[in-house]
């Protein structure tokens, strides 16, 4: 696509409301396109539309029209979310019109650098982390993307002095043509959201569009650990900076000695080693302000991100030790009686549950269930068998996890019926079984390793409702 001021008289078509569709309707509009914006829900669910009907922006909700997209439509743009399959995506690639996400969109208008996160895990972490990292260090980092705010609305804000740290989903990815950010993290690549992408390999090419348009002048930050991360360094033009939890590393961010070292008395820090052979200790892994291996990973990706953008080892340390997480990402809640209750309602994949059971030396109560995304949730077997000692299951995939339970040899295990009851709840039956099932010690956890689409409107609110279900006990 081009500068959306190039769009001057042309028609352009938005599809999809919410935060990102009325950013970039409003952009298009002020630009002097002609913009017509269209959801498929009805129209009471679309408060957004009112707004920009009285910008004189048009409006179609309910349907997808025929004829939406025709061939005087210059440029779709699409929220993220919705599948290539529909009508109007379908009808525009049959035309040749160019279709784009948010991103595409942002990135023509932005004035600062970009620092862009994706991975199927550890997105929300690690970008929260490195914007702390730029603001501690004095470089004005602006924090948007999939991370809550539209990345459109923040660019319109930045200045050559801000850094843009975003958080990239590969549905937002998928619809990028010239984006291109100074630095790029690639955390890890596991199988997920195939229901979208159809297949494997069309969720890597998503994923590593990311480093597509990157030059020499550019930083690609690369789990060593993950093999189609690491793979993806003999495909990219730019500058490689690599981290590993699992082994030294001749150039990188890397943990020393490795974290596969597992006395219990070894000492683990996290090191960077420059392109001069020169080791730089930063900090050891017992100090951040977070558990479990995976927040190490996080750790050093952020690490490796706010290195190449030129923050002192000190101030990344001093970040390191003082963050505390964020919101619905192992989540410390409450204790009740003598059981702990943790908040992980951001684990959306099975990966993401496995890394979380296994930051906690505690037996585990999960609370796990959600859309069906077409997994057989195998994977959570040796979890299930070494950790999890009780099961509490709700939506879609719950029997599905329940067989996967039995299969370990669990016999705590109920599930809750979501057939009469609302989201909240089937929450509060779920809270109040694991706290049944839970003995002195335990851990209540809600780490759902699915999506939240098929009772709750985000994975926000699932573990809010949770939160609350626990406070009220």
């Amino acid at each position: 696509m081009e500068h959306p001021a190039q769009y001057r008289g042309r028609q352009v078509v938005i599809l999809g409301l919410a935060r990102s569709g009325v950013a970039v309707a409003k952009l298009f509009h002020e630009n002097g396109a002609v913009v017509a914006v269209n959801d498929k829900k009805e129209r009471h669910l679309c408060p957004e539309a009112a707004e920009l009907e009285a910008l004189g922006i048009s409006v179609v909700c309910g349907s997808h029209p025929e004829g939406l997209v025709h061939e005087g439509v210059a440029l779709v743009v699409k929220n993220p979310g919705i599948p290539y399959t529909i009508e109007p995506v379908k009808r525009a690639a049959e035309l040749g019109i160019e279709v784009v996400t948010e991103v595409e969109v942002a990135y023509h208008i932005c004035k600062a650098p970009m620092i862009a996160i994706t991975g199927s895990n550890g997105k929300t972490t690690t970008t929260t982390w490195t914007g702390l990292m730029l603001e501690a260090g004095g470089l004005k980092p602006i924090v948007a993307g999939n991370i809550g705010r539209a990345l459109t609305e923040a660019a319109l804000e930045a200045e050559a002095d801000n850094r843009m740290v975003v958080e990239l989903s590969s549905f937002q990815l998928k619809g990028t043509r010239a984006f291109r950010p100074a630095v790029g993290a690639l955390l890890n690549v596991y199988e997920t959201h195939l229901d979208y992408h159809g297949t494997m390999d069309d969720y890597v090419v998503s994923k590593t569009k990311l480093f597509a348009n990157q030059t020499e002048a550019d930083t690609a930050v690369l789990n060593w650990d993950n093999p189609v991360c690491r793979q993806t360094a003999d495909s990219i033009r730019s500058s490689v900076l690599p981290f590993s939890v699992r082994e030294e590393l001749a150039f990188g961010m890397f943990v020393q000695p490795p974290l596969a070292a597992r006395d219990e008395d070894t000492v683990h820090t996290i090191v960077y080693r420059d392109k001069d052979g020169q080791t730089h200790r930063i900090l050891p892994v017992r100090e951040l302000g977070i558990p479990g291996s995976h927040n190490v990973e996080n750790a050093l990706a952020a690490s490796a991100m706010a290195v190449a953008s030129g923050v002192k080892l000190e101030t990344i340390a001093q970040v390191l030790k003082e963050f505390r997480g964020v919101e619905h990402r192992l989540e410390y809640v409450e204790q009740k009686g003598d059981v702990l209750f943790y908040n992980d309602s951001k684990a959306t994949n099975p990966t993401a549950t496995i890394k979380t059971i296994e930051s906690f030396k505690q037996d585990i109560v999960l609370i796990a269930g959600g859309l069906d995304r077409g997994s057989d949730y195998m994977e959570l077997l040796p979890a299930f068998q070494s950790r999890v000692k009780g099961l509490v299951a709700f939506g879609e995939t719950k029997e599905k996890i329940v067989r996967v339970a039995r299969l370990a040899g669990m016999s705590r295990i109920k599930t809750v019926d979501t057939a009469a009851k609302d989201a909240r709840e089937t929450v509060e039956e779920a809270v109040r079984e694991a706290q049944a099932l839970a003995k002195p010690g335990d851990v209540v956890l809600l780490s759902p390793a699915c999506a939240s689409w098929d009772m709750f409107s985000s994975y926000e609110e699932r573990g809010s409702m949770f939160k609350e279900s626990v406070h009220n006990l």
